[in-house]
């Protein structure tokens, strides 16, 4: 049977899908924050889901999302560091200018098995990015969980992302910020993220722990969860080794037995741990 117009249009894993840039903000010195909105279909993204984003006439890349989940038909929020020549393109590109996407990709946040228990966010500079969908599911769904901790850190006070909304979710959950060099003007937590551990309120036997940032701060993150008590089992990550196809074709994402984009990019320590002691090329 023929596809109809409707499924020819509609996102997917192997062809970019058009989405008009409706809305750009500058978050750090180079950082940026866009509301995608799609030109035809939209779709709807689970919390730690990515999309591969495409600069038309420069290249492709991977990029979490970072706005609300489950909402098909809204804009679609990333946040994006400029690194490199496509992020470049991405991070440049004014309101009306277009995008292609692919997506969504990956496995998601176990955010519902959360349900009834303590979660912990923890954060290490753009990974916030992919951890905010958890925040805001968090918020949304506040009264069926127990403590909820967002624990976030950055190099100094101009890299941290979503000020505002940080000083917002601290109204409702236990937010606590640190940065690893300050300036002048910072009055708040001076020192690395996992530090923040020692005092956070959960219980180690039910709890979720989310964490996502770079990899040397995710190792001493663990560490300090375990140190807490906390088992393997209840500690998920997000991995972002280099992805480049997003659909588990092109190997460069390996790790192991495992292929990130296909398989992850969230796992649990339990799964992972024993490979994250291969170091990224």
């Amino acid at each position: 049977m023929a596809a109809t117009v409707a499924e020819e249009s509609a996102p997917g894993a192997f062809v970019p899908a058009p989405f008009r840039v409706a809305d750009r903000r500058r978050d750090t010195a180079d950082t940026w924050t866009l509301a995608l909105d799609p030109m035809r279909l939209g779709f709807a993204v689970a919390p730690g889901q990515f999309v591969m984003v495409y600069a038309f006439g420069v290249g492709e890349v991977p990029i979490s999302v970072s706005g609300p989940p489950d909402q098909p038909g809204e804009p679609v929020v990333l946040t994006v560091r400029d690194v490199g020549a496509v992020t470049h393109a991405i991070c440049g590109s004014e309101p009306g200018a277009m995008l292609g996407l692919r997506g969504p990709l990956g496995n998601s946040w176990p955010v519902e098995a959360a349900e009834g228990e303590d979660v912990v966010v923890v954060a290490g500079g753009i990974g916030l990015a992919p951890l905010r969908p958890v925040v805001l599911h968090a918020l949304a769904q506040r009264q069926r969980l127990g403590a909820v901790s967002v624990l976030y850190g950055a190099r100094t006070p101009g890299d941290l992302l979503y000020t505002d909304e940080l000083a917002a979710w601290g109204d409702e959950l236990a937010v606590e910020v640190t940065v690893d060099a300050a300036d002048t003007s910072w009055t708040g937590r001076v020192g690395v993220v996992p530090k923040l551990l020692e005092q956070a309120e959960f219980r180690p036997e039910a709890v979720t722990a989310f964490v996502c940032g770079p990899e040397i701060m995710i190792h001493f993150t663990v560490e300090a969860l375990r140190e807490r008590g906390v088992p393997d089992e209840r500690i998920f990550l997000s991995l972002e080794r280099d992805m480049r196809c997003g659909i588990g074709l092109c190997g460069h994402c390996q790790l192991g037995p495992t292929l990130i984009c296909r398989d992850g990019p969230v796992y649990s320590q339990a799964q992972v741990g024993h490979l994250m002691e291969v170091r990224e090329l």
